[in-house]
């Protein structure tokens, strides 16, 4: 058993003035090793590069459930990363597990184990970012009561998006995002964007404001960790029943915007709104931001799609990312009574092809898009310089 907590001042004053040798051994993850985060079963449907063949290999699977269908099968969670050690002198607990992104341990990610010589960091502990370096520590106590910690160790994550973010709460399909590579040879910055679902119900009857989705802990998350500042709300006024300040808080700025989705997004008061949306984005004042409507799906899939592909993201990840939402089910198969639902991303595909030339690449498309909506050259850069690596 463990539980979270922040690094206490006079604690480190103590560890510095008494810590002896380090008898406290790392084992895993140790020597720069990289560890997965993605489920294993979305890193192989991942694999297939187009929807059709991703879709066949889901509906092979439909009956015998013997991977991607499987009761085991994990989707839209990153899985946990794995620490032990072992101790030579007979060190004791309650062990305290540092992991921070910088060799000094600046603002680390704190986690206590009692007795055991293992922890398992769950994924709404942690929420690692993807492709990044991290250093590990640990600190326990001699026979002498003192304070006795490890050498440093370190790790890398693996390089592949997306990356999960997990609550305690009712809240669900949060992804950072940030962390795809671009056309450009760049990387969409991580840190700075989430998507995700509603933060608080549905309003019943339009009038009271649906109850919270959030925990304590989730909240304290969202604003001293991830740092959210924005909440960009997508719904309709009718389902958040006039909102005005965000379930994180009166300190976040609160959007709510009625927005539209798909096709809905190249009519002419859908582009009015989605320029509206946009200059959000371009205020560097406003980051990080969290953008969702209720399930994260449709309005938010939407105006993910616009900012990644504006970014120069390849098209593939941009498909997979509409995908992740929906899995193991994608809503165009036939057992979901729905076997046209795929037309609604290839709304995208389509509604920018009315943009620039056939052979442009969709960046350009995109752009030529958000000019016709009103945004100007330079909102586009500031965007851009904002968001990219």
């Amino acid at each position: 058993m463990y539980k979270m907590s922040k690094l206490g001042g006079i604690f480190g004053v103590v560890v510095l003035a008494f810590a002896g040798y380090a008898d406290i051994v790392l084992q895993a993850p140790v020597g720069g090793k990289t560890v997965p985060l993605l489920p294993q079963v979305q890193k192989e449907i991942m694999k297939f590069t187009t929807h059709a063949e991703r879709l066949r290999e889901l509906n092979s699977d439909r009956e015998s459930k013997q991977s991607y269908f499987s009761p085991n099968a994990r989707w839209r969670k990153a899985d946990p990363v794995r620490f032990s050690w072992t101790c030579t002198a007979g060190e004791t607990g309650p062990f305290k597990l540092l992991v921070s992104e910088t060799p000094d341990f600046q603002a680390p990610i704190i986690a206590f184990s009692r007795e055991e010589k293992k922890l398992y960091l769950p994924r709404r502990d942690a929420n690692f970012k993807i492709g990044q370096t991290y250093y590990w520590k640990v600190i326990g106590r001699n026979a002498d009561q003192q304070p006795v910690e490890s050498a440093s160790g370190s790790f890398v994550t693996e390089d592949l998006p997306p990356r999960w973010i997990g609550l305690y709460g009712d809240v669900y399909n949060i992804r950072d995002v940030g962390g795809y590579p671009t056309l450009d040879g760049r990387r969409v910055r991580q840190g700075m964007l989430f998507r995700g679902q509603g933060l608080n119900y549905n309003s019943v009857t339009g009038e009271i404001p649906g109850r919270n989705r959030l925990l304590v802990v989730d909240v304290d998350y969202m604003l001293n960790k991830l740092g959210i500042r924005t909440d960009l709300d997508l719904r309709q006024t009718r389902e958040t029943a006039g909102m005005t300040v965000s379930p994180l808080g009166e300190k976040v700025k609160f959007i709510q915007r009625s927005s539209p989705n798909y096709v809905g997004i190249f009519t002419e008061s859908g582009r009015q709104v989605m320029a509206e949306n946009f200059r959000v984005f371009c205020d560097r004042n406003n980051y990080p931001i969290y953008f969702h409507c209720i399930a994260g799906a449709d309005r938010t899939g939407s105006l993910a799609f616009v900012l990644n592909g504006l970014l120069g993201v390849p098209e593939y990840y941009l498909g997979l990312d509409w995908e992740h939402t929906f899995y193991p089910d994608l809503p165009d198969n036939a057992a979901n009574g729905n076997p046209n639902y795929w037309r609604l991303y290839q709304h995208f595909i389509d509604g920018m092809a009315q943009y620039g030339q056939p052979d442009d690449p969709l960046s350009k498309k995109i752009e030529l898009y958000l000019l016709d909506c009103g945004i100007t050259p330079e909102e586009i850069a500031q965007f851009r310089a904002i968001m990219l690596e």
